[in-house]
């Protein structure tokens, strides 16, 4: 196969490997996308190198500094604050809304409390759409009553 058009083709994977990385981060896509088009641009500009071993060889020298780089720049991006919690003992005395409907002893409703939904049971049926407190809570459901 000509040189030229192995050189492009590797030229247009690159780029919409970067383009998707850039559209969808954390797929670590840039690596072999910026490896594709430096290789590309490479064989355009030595195609009877392209199929020699120096092309190996630039691809690997390449790697290291885009696989170091492409980590560093995600830990900066990503930041290092845990991801927030919610403890259904925390719940306690919170209002909610059901939105599938309760019944006693039964753990099929559900109750919307801030902007999760959680298990939930009560003394008496509640229908969907009533608001409620919670009044217990017991592992990842909780208890409530009418408001």
């Amino acid at each position: 196969m000509d040189p030229l058009i192995v050189s492009i083709l590797l030229i247009i994977v690159g780029a919409a490997l970067v383009i998707t990385e850039a559209n969808i981060p954390g797929g670590y896509l840039i690596i072999p996308g910026l490896d594709l088009l430096v290789i590309g641009i490479y064989g355009c500009i030595f195609p009877d190198l392209l199929f020699t071993w120096y092309t190996v060889a630039i691809a690997i020298v390449l790697t290291i500094p885009v696989i170091i780089g492409t980590i560093y720049l995600y830990k900066r991006l990503g930041g290092s604050v845990p991801p927030s919690t919610t403890v259904a003992g925390s719940l306690v005395g919170r209002d909610g809304v059901v939105v599938i409907e309760t019944n006693p002893d039964n753990l099929k409703g559900k109750v919307k409390i801030g902007s999760d939904t959680w298990s939930a049971d009560s003394d008496e049926v509640i229908p969907v759409g009533t608001e409620v407190t919670v009044v217990a809570s017991e592992g990842v459901h909780v208890h409530v009553a009418k408001k």
